[in-house]
């Protein structure tokens, strides 16, 4: 009884495209973050150590940020490696939903930008195909993540 509405081609070129980000994680979480603590200045408000960097440079060194980068990276990783699995990919979303919600309490609208800002880099690194190939698993992670956020009373 699977909730994913991915198509097992779907799954698969999801997962090439990717693959293709992924072989630079820790780099190419990086980009992200920064992009998103640069154009969305408000949310480096929920990580004190980010708050006094202001330089996209300094930002770009800093083990906090790049540590947090690969772990963003990482937890996509699983989600995609499950998304011909429902069950398994929500025993990764869900625990992650609920951590954010409760004990971070991280804005949901941060998961979108977060995602809008990959399908971007993607772009920019592989092309069109790889960002539309990929924003189906963007909706159904954000999709997931908003429930969770709605049953933790958001």
């Amino acid at each position: 009884s699977s909730s994913m509405s991915l198509s097992e081609a779907e799954v698969q070129s999801a997962r090439g495209a990717w693959e293709k980000i992924y072989v630079d994680a820790e780099d190419n979480g990086t980009a992200v973050l920064v992009r998103m603590f640069t154009e969305h200045p408000d949310t480096k408000s929920y990580f004190t150590h980010f708050k006094g960097m202001d330089s996209a440079e300094e930002m770009k060194q800093s083990d906090q940020v790049r540590g947090h980068g690969k772990k963003v990276f990482s937890a996509i990783n699983d989600m995609v490696q499950h998304l011909d699995n429902s069950e398994a990919f929500l025993g990764i979303v869900t625990p992650l939903g609920k951590k954010h919600a409760t004990q971070l309490k991280i804005d949901p609208k941060n998961f979108r930008i977060i995602c809008d800002i990959i399908l971007q880099l993607m772009e920019e690194k592989f092309g069109g195909d790889s960002k539309a190939s990929f924003e189906k698993v963007t909706n159904e992670i954000c999709s997931h993540l908003n429930n969770i956020y709605k049953e933790e009373g958001w």
